[in-house]
């Protein structure tokens, strides 16, 4: 009996407050496998365009992601948006077309993208201008040792 009041009042005390986040019944999946599977991605895509059937995990998926977009995934715990990111930067990155529709029924203004390809190109000229100064150190340690082996070379012939 305490075992039933106990979750008649957790399942009240859910109702009452509304439920923080959303459900990580479905968060052991594995995204690589999905990513690397042009079928089963398909499948996902399609499910959420309304062009094919849902599993149980893409209905939570197409049933959260509006609001998730909306509140700039508020509701997903941080296993949940990190996972998010991978699949909405592989379709951004390899499957545009997909992307595209995507966008227009979830997210129409692109502002997701568009903070993406910003973050991105941020990070790849970071990467540049570290190769940069690493390829500036060994130019210079280069012509150091150089110097010293050239002065060598003339004292050497004098």
């Amino acid at each position: 009996m305490k075992t039933l009041t106990a979750f008649l009042f957790l399942s009240m005390a859910n109702l009452c407050l509304g439920n923080d986040s959303y459900t990580t019944k479905y968060d052991g999946i594995n995204l690589d496998e999905i990513l690397a599977s042009h079928r089963l991605l398909t499948g996902y895509i399609n499910c959420l365009l309304d062009k094919g059937p849902c599993s149980p995990d893409g209905k939570e998926l197409k049933n959260n992601l509006p609001d998730a977009i909306d509140n700039d995934c508020h509701k997903c715990t941080q296993k949940q948006k990190e996972g998010a990111d991978k699949v909405m930067h592989f379709i951004i990155d390899n499957r545009p077309e997909d992307w595209d529709e995507l966008e227009e029924k979830y997210n129409s203004d692109g502002s997701y993208k568009l903070k993406y390809l910003t973050t991105k190109l941020s990070e790849h000229n970071e990467d540049v201008s570290k190769n940069d100064d690493e390829n500036e150190e060994e130019v210079n340690e280069s012509l150091d040792h150089g110097s010293e082996d050239d002065h060598e070379t003339v004292m050497e012939s004098h």
